[in-house]
């Protein structure tokens, strides 16, 4: 029987996800602080919050089409609240058509795009998609990919810009995926904006992703709008709600 240190999981092997992931930080990358990053525990009381929680929905002028596509290690229910608030506006949500987000690969990304495609010739109109953090960076490379089928593409605390190594996640990332954050399969070029309205939503208070990766520099995006929300926030807060439903009314 072979060492379990030599067992390989889709190609790469349990040592060489261990040491992708004791990689040092470089020392010129900053990730959020430590304090930052306990405060995204506050997400545990979250569903005991919303018990008491009333947010005032308006109606769409404009209902859209919208894909949520979920952050890394997440499974798209953790996105449900907030779907289920754009729906009462008026617009229809879908979901990325995958279960938990653990990186791209070819064969999840082709997915993704039949997915996009599907929605597209479904609907007879562009998608709008909104991506937390890692879906985020697959909504970018959707739209570059694929412009005709998407109207816009909502980043929220999504690492586009600066080093891949500028949050907290890295090194998980790199252990889960078995690949460098430098060097994902899919695309290299991950700061390079669409060709489509890309709008990116960041805060300082984000305890995962640096807000300078999440915000973006010019020409990376056309606008970046500031929250005041954790990173495990955007996907339920209010104010990443409501932020969400203006974007949603701007063409």
């Amino acid at each position: 029987m072979r060492d379990v240190a030599q067992m390989s999981i889709e190609g790469t092997s349990l040592a060489e996800r261990l040491a992708l992931a004791r990689e040092a930080a470089p020392e010129d990358v900053r990730s959020p602080s430590i304090l930052r990053l306990l405060a995204e525990t506050q997400a545990v009381i979250e569903p005991f919050r919303r018990l008491g929680r009333h947010i005032d929905i308006q109606p769409a002028e404009q209902p859209r089409k919208v894909m949520l596509l979920p952050g890394f290690g997440t499974h798209p229910i953790r996105m449900r609240y907030m779907a289920r608030q754009l729906e009462r506006a008026g617009h229809k949500v879908k979901r990325w058509g995958m279960g938990f987000n653990l990186g791209p690969t070819p064969e999840n990304f082709a997915i993704l795009e039949q997915r996009l495609l599907d929605l597209h010739d479904r609907y007879g109109e562009p998608v709008v998609l909104v991506g937390w953090s890692l879906g985020g960076l697959f909504a970018r490379e959707l739209a570059k990919r694929h412009p005709e089928a998407v109207a816009k593409v909502i980043t929220m605390g999504s690492p586009f810009s600066g080093s891949p190594r500028a949050n907290n996640a890295w090194r998980i990332y790199q252990f889960v995926t078995g690949h460098s954050v430098e060097t994902p399969p899919v695309s290299q070029d991950v700061s390079g904006k669409p060709p489509v309205p890309t709008i990116a939503f960041w805060s300082a208070r984000d305890g995962i992703v640096s807000p300078r990766s999440s915000c973006g520099r010019q020409g990376e995006r056309d606008r970046a709008v500031a929250l005041r929300c954790t990173h495990i926030g955007f996907a339920y807060s209010e104010e990443s709600i409501l932020a969400v439903l203006r974007e949603l009314e701007v063409s």
